[in-house]
C-alpha cells in the first residue's frame, strides 16, 4: 500500500535508508538535500519505506504544485528493488489531487513508456578504469586543452563559494541564477564540505589568481558536476577541461561514476562526450494545471 506523508510525519531514517540503498539511488534524494532546495516536501511511501518518491512543492497564492527544486536534476521513484513501470505508475496516480500541478523529472531507473514525458540526456562516465584507459577514450582535442592549462601551469585547490559567486554573477547573467537559488546553492555548499558530501575546487593561473571553479556532489557512487564557473581568461586557458581531467585522474581505478549533470544543449554535450562520457536517459514528466478537481487542503 502507498502512504502520503507530510514532511513532519516522514520516518526520516528509514527513508534516508531506502534511499541509500536503492538501486537507483543519487544524492538528490535524500532529506537533507531535499530540506534545503525545496521550498517544501513530502513524500509517498510504499508499505514500510520499500520503496519512495519525493513531493518537493510549492504554493502560489492558495495553489499547490509539484516542481524541480533548483540543483536537483533527478528524483522520481526509488527502491532496492526493480523499479516496474506498473509501479511508477501507481505512485503517480496516487499523488494527492490538492497538487494542481505537477512537474517531475524522474530518475534514470524510472522509465515511463506509459506516460506522455520529454526524454531527457545525461552524460556520466564510470572510473573503475586506470587513469590511462580513461585518457585512451578522451577526444583529441581535449586531449589538447587539457595540455594548454598544464603548458600555462594552471593549479587547483580549495575555494571559497563567495569567489565562484561572484564570478558567477558576473559571466552568467544569462542563465537568470535568482539570489534566493544562490542562497540555496551557498547553504548546501556548507552543508556538504561539513559533512563530507562534496566539495568546491577552484582553478588558479600561476599568479594565483582564480580563474574558475566548480561545486561537487559526493555520496558513495558519483560524484556529481553541480556548478561550474569560469572567467574570459580561464576559458583561454581551458581551465574546465584542467579541472575535470583532475578529478578523474584522482579517482580513476574506483568505483564512483562521474557525474557530468546534463547536457542537452549541443555544446556542452559535446564538451562531456569529449571525455569519454556515455548517454543516460531519464524522462521528465508533466501534468497540466487542473484548477477544477476537487480541492484537498
Amino acid at each position: 500500500m502507498i502512504h502520503y506523508y507530510k514532511r513532519n510525519e516522514i520516518a526520516i531514517a528509514k527513508y534516508n535508508t531506502c534511499i541509500k540503498n536503492s538501486i537507483n539511488s543519487n544524492i538528490y534524494a535524500y532529506s537533507w538535500y531535499l530540506d534545503i532546495v525545496a521550498d517544501n516536501w513530502d513524500v509517498l511511501v510504499l508499505n514500510d519505506y520499500e520503496a519512495v518518491m519525493p513531493l518537493p512543492w510549492k504554493r502560489k497564492y492558495f495553489i499547490k504544485y509539484i516542481y524541480p527544486p533548483a540543483w536537483t536534476q533527478q528524483l522520481g521513484v526509488f527502491s532496492k528493488r526493480e523499479i516496474s513501470e506498473g509501479l511508477i505508475q501507481r505512485f503517480i496516480n496516487f499523488i494527492p489531487n490538492k497538487f494542481k500541478k505537477i512537474t517531475i523529472q524522474l530518475n534514470s531507473g524510472n522509465g515511463i513508456s506509459f506516460l506522455k514525458s520529454k526524454k531527457r540526456i545525461n552524460y556520466i562516465l564510470p572510473l573503475n578504469n586506470t587513469y590511462k584507459d580513461l585518457l585512451n577514450k578522451y577526444k583529441n582535442n581535449r586531449k589538447q586543452s587539457i595540455n594548454i592549462g598544464k603548458k600555462n601551469k594552471l593549479i587547483i585547490k580549495n575555494c571559497l563559494f563567495s569567489e565562484l559567486e561572484i564570478i558567477a554573477k558576473e559571466n552568467y547573467s544569462h542563465l537568470k541564477i535568482s539570489d534566493i537559488n544562490y542562497k540555496k546553492l551557498k547553504l548546501l555548499t556548507e552543508y556538504i564540505q561539513k559533512n563530507d558530501k562534496g566539495f568546491l575546487l577552484g582553478v588558479y593561473n600561476k599568479q594565483d589568481k582564480l580563474v574558475g571553479g566548480a561545486i561537487f556532489l559526493k555520496d558513495d557512487k558519483r560524484i556529481s558536476y553541480l556548478f561550474s564557473v569560469v572567467t574570459l581568461e580561464g576559458k583561454q586557458l581551458q581551465a574546465n577541461s584542467f579541472l575535470i581531467d583532475t578529478l578523474l585522474k584522482k579517482y580513476a581505478n574506483s568505483n564512483y561514476i562521474f557525474d557530468f549533470e546534463g547536457s542537452m544543449i549541443l555544446g556542452v554535450a559535446n564538451f562531456f562526450r569529449s571525455f569519454g562520457a556515455v548517454k543516460e536517459t531519464y524522462f521528465l514528466y508533466e501534468r497540466p494545471f487542473r484548477l477544477f478537481k476537487s480541492l484537498q487542503f
